[in-house]
């Protein structure tokens, strides 16, 4: 788990969103990026500015597909009129 606190309202609405739609999100911090499944948004009362801690399964990155290069010898419709 990577948990992580920030003041940032906009950027903790943005990670409320994909909880409540169960996407991922992607945090940036210290040249490094974190992707996952937010797991909590706890909001820390005491703190002024308002400041919330976020908690993110970080998920395993996906392998890159190679990319097939275009068939050949096959005509383009716009080639047979």
């Amino acid at each position: 788990m990577f948990t992580f606190e920030t003041s940032d309202q906009k950027e903790v609405r943005r990670f409320r969103i994909a909880q409540f739609n169960g996407r991922t999100a992607t945090v940036r911090a210290a040249g490094s990026a974190v992707t996952g499944h937010v797991r909590s948004i706890v909001e820390n009362k005491s703190s002024v500015p308002a400041a919330w801690t976020i908690t993110i399964i970080p998920e395993e990155p996906r392998p890159t597909p190679a990319l097939r290069p275009a068939p050949r010898g096959r005509p383009f419709m716009e080639d047979l009129c």
